[in-house]
């Protein structure tokens, strides 16, 4: 993963995290196990085009959880 690329990356998950932690179904128990669930089955990428498409994706629900909240 290229350096902005990673940047980029860190930051969604840090912004997740910040949102799940209003979760209904709870942050410790449900919430972040899952995230780091979805961000490790997706470490091995190496293509900048899926990067993007993931990064782009992770975007997408954090403008979808600050409509619902």
């Amino acid at each position: 993963m290229t350096n902005p690329l990673r940047s980029e990356v860190i930051s969604l998950y840090k912004q997740l995290v910040y949102l799940g932690r209003e979760y209904p179904a709870g942050y410790h128990n449900h919430f972040r196990p899952k995230l780091k669930a979805a961000f490790m089955k997706k470490k091995d990428l190496t293509n900048e085009d899926d990067i993007r498409k993931s990064i782009a994706f992770g975007e997408y629900i954090i403008k979808g959880n600050k409509i619902l909240f």
